[in-house]
């Protein structure tokens, strides 16, 4: 099977798993208490109006039906509009898109610097000091919860030392205010995926060092670095690539909790004000669109495959 093929293939088997997503999204909005009608109107308004605006966003239908109406609008490429603002979803999206997604590359980028050579290098010292310090540092970084790690970095880096912005987005202001201002919700998003993926690079890079292509290339007095760079570790990333897709989904939606703790405006923090005001279509687009972005990336990492390791056959 050739790229295209696959690809068209990967695409068709995506529809049934984003039609499902759809359902579990809508179902799960609408089992939120509350009427999203009182909740704009006000606790002073009149039965009447709340009746006319229920029937206007036709919450009186089933749900079955809602959920026709709205799938339809989003595969013509409407998202809706915010219940509160009258604003359309999809400009509420990219117009807080850029802010998120400088903070989950910064993210990804950071983990990524971490990981790579100290994973590789822990591999290659196994059983050496800085292998059981780079463990026991990975350990913590999984077992800190990334919000708890912000708020310690606000209240260390942001309030005491004074050394960092505790929050906001200063792009506005300038480059480096900008970049600074990034720094400490990247490292605290970023630390749960540098760690995950430092363990992941070690032990791939282990079992690949075990394999009898690395034993031949040694026993044909190839030098050491050589063996390494040319053979362990372009191998040793094709896992590696694999947890890297899944967990720049991850980083996106932990985006969600970050961004409401530094103060950030993009759209992590957009939808937990629209969970506090019950704007039904904000939620359902913002969700439909971090699913959207988690499946469009695991299809681009098994297309990644083969471009790692050319024996790898698309089928």
């Amino acid at each position: 099977m050739n790229f295209w093929a696959y690809l068209a293939k990967r695409l068709l088997h995506a529809i049934p798993v984003y039609i499902g997503i759809s359902i579990v999204i809508f179902s799960l909005i609408h089992l939120i208490p509350g009427d999203p009608a009182q909740a704009v109107l006000g606790d002073a308004a009149t039965p009447e109006a709340i009746q006319s605006l229920r029937e206007q966003w036709n919450l009186n239908e089933p749900l079955w039906e809602q959920f026709l109406i709205w799938f339809f609008n989003v595969l013509q490429g409407d998202l809706g509009r915010s219940l509160h603002t009258n604003q359309p979803v999809s400009e509420i999206i990219a117009s807080r898109l850029p802010v998120t997604l400088t903070l989950t590359v910064s993210a990804l980028v950071f983990s990524l610097i971490i990981a790579l050579p100290v994973g590789i290098l822990s591999a290659i010292k196994r059983n050496t000091i800085m292998d059981h310090v780079s463990r026991v540092i990975a350990l913590l970084g999984i077992s800190i919860p990334n919000f708890w790690l912000g708020l310690v970095f606000i209240i260390v880096f942001g309030v005491y030392l004074r050394w960092l912005p505790p929050g906001g987005f200063h792009f506005n202001k300038g480059f480096m205010p900008g970049v600074l201002s990034l720094i400490l919700p990247a490292v605290s998003l970023g630390a749960f995926f540098a760690a995950i993926s430092m363990r992941m690079v070690r032990s791939s890079m282990l079992e690949v060092m075990r394999k009898e292509y690395i034993e031949t290339a040694r026993a044909k007095g190839l030098a050491e670095q050589w063996v390494i760079r040319r053979h362990a570790i372009k191998n040793a990333f094709i896992p590696v690539i694999t947890v890297i897709g899944l967990q720049t989904g991850t980083l996106l939606a932990g985006a969600v909790l970050t961004e409401t703790i530094f103060f950030m405006p993009g759209i992590g923090r957009e939808l937990i004000t629209a969970m506090a005001k019950r704007d039904f279509p904000i939620i359902q687009g913002l969700i439909l669109f971090f699913a959207t972005v988690y499946v469009g990336i695991n299809i681009l990492v098994d297309l990644s495959y083969a471009f790692l390791n050319p024996k790898i056959e698309y089928s």
